[in-house]
């Protein structure tokens, strides 16, 4: 697990890796950030054209809407890094005409895997080494130049979620909505993702059922007040409905743009500006609807000795993580901000597509009457993101 770990550095770093699978050995390396000449360099080291490697729901934005999870191409031509990276998450890109298309085996779907948690756009050059390279793939290999991860690892730890969280520091932060606030900092297992737990009031004189928010983070809104969103509302009326209720725990978890990073949502930002809305446009970069794993506020909670909560939050798919981690929400209760000009189509998609209980927010049927935990949907009957 410590070199797929590390994997995800390196490919963040724009360098290659290679993975391994039995029988084959392939040399990948993200789309992002590649060039000619580092093209030209993977295709000389392992003797083999490279193929383009694209995740499922890219290649549905390309009009390939039975693709397999990876999808392998084999373009000859080759096209240029520039090109290649058009492919990947253009919009209205069109796939050249001849291009040979494959399901995409170990090596391929760990590739995607691991580039989708590095937070990179889900789109690799792949290599195989052939039978003449292995001594000079040895070599980079020995030189500390190219490091190795077989596909299984990878895919282990791409699966395995944010793994044992460490509790890493805390201090007392008061705040304009809270003023007896602890800010508690846990970081991930791989070391990429830090995330924030904001302990509001005394945990002696918490309610049976702790108040609790689950929070991505959003700079754009909570930092600099985009109007694009709601989140900074959310989360400030967050931590004004947590103190009055008692005290409780707002999780800011490290998942911006619905887990797709900073550098993928303003693309997709610059999608929507187009006129696609923020599902179709996270298809577009080859991203599902929602990439985000709430297993780690479950983790975040159980540290904290939180297990019986009173759930804010409009997005069934966060009650019914919490659910099936083991967290008991006795009951939910919405946390809206405010509906703008700018924000109306965001808070509509999430509605109607994502399946947020907005509709008394914008005026539509359907929100749950009260939030008493009768009301509650059961955990597989709640309309997933």
């Amino acid at each position: 697990m410590r070199q797929a770990e590390r994997a995800l550095f390196d490919l963040r770093r724009g360098l290659p890796i290679l993975l391994r699978q039995p029988g084959r050995d392939a040399v990948v390396s993200a789309v992002e950030g590649l060039d000619d000449a580092a093209l030209a360099a993977m295709q000389a080291l392992t003797g083999a054209p490279a193929r383009l490697v694209l995740s499922q729901h890219r290649m549905a934005a390309l009009g390939q809407h039975d693709a397999p999870e990876a999808a392998a191409l084999a373009l000859s031509p080759l096209p240029s890094a520039r090109a290649l990276r058009d492919l990947a998450w253009t919009r209205n890109a069109v796939l050249p005409a001849g291009a040979n298309q494959t399901q995409g085996a170990a090596i391929e779907r760990a590739a995607l895997r691991l580039l989708g948690r590095a937070q990179l756009v889900p789109a690799a050059v792949v290599c195989d080494v052939v039978a003449e390279r292995v001594e000079a793939v040895n070599a980079e290999m020995a030189s500390g130049r190219l490091l190795a991860v077989t596909a299984a690892e990878a895919l282990q730890l791409c699966e395995s979620g944010p793994g044992t969280l460490t509790r890493i520091s805390e201090a007392r932060v008061p705040l304009a909505e809270a003023e007896n606030s602890r800010f508690v900092l846990f970081r991930e297992a791989d070391g990429v993702h830090e995330h924030v737990a904001i302990v509001i009031g005394d945990a002696a004189q918490w309610p049976d059922a702790v108040p609790v928010r689950l929070h991505s983070s959003c700079l754009t809104g909570d930092l600099f007040g985009s109007l694009r969103c709601d989140c900074g509302e959310q989360l400030r009326r967050g931590v004004a409905a947590i103190n009055a209720l008692g005290g409780g725990v707002l999780l800011y978890l490290s998942q911006e743009g619905r887990g797709i990073g900073l550098a993928n949502k303003l693309r997709a930002y610059g999608l929507q500006d187009e006129g696609l809305d923020t599902i179709d446009a996270d298809q577009v970069i080859g991203f599902s609807k929602d990439e985000r794993d709430f297993r780690v506020a479950h983790e975040m909670l159980d540290q904290l000795g939180v297990n019986q909560v009173l759930l804010l939050t409009n997005n069934p798919s966060k009650v019914e993580a919490l659910q099936h981690a083991g967290i008991n929400v006795v009951a939910r209760q919405a946390i809206y901000g405010e509906v703008t000009e700018q924000n109306q189509r965001y808070l509509k998609t999430k509605a109607s597509r994502h399946g947020h209980w907005l509709h008394e927010l914008l005026n539509e049927q359907g929100e749950p009457a009260s939030a008493t935990p009768e009301s509650l949907p059961a955990p597989a009957t709640i309309a997933r993101d």
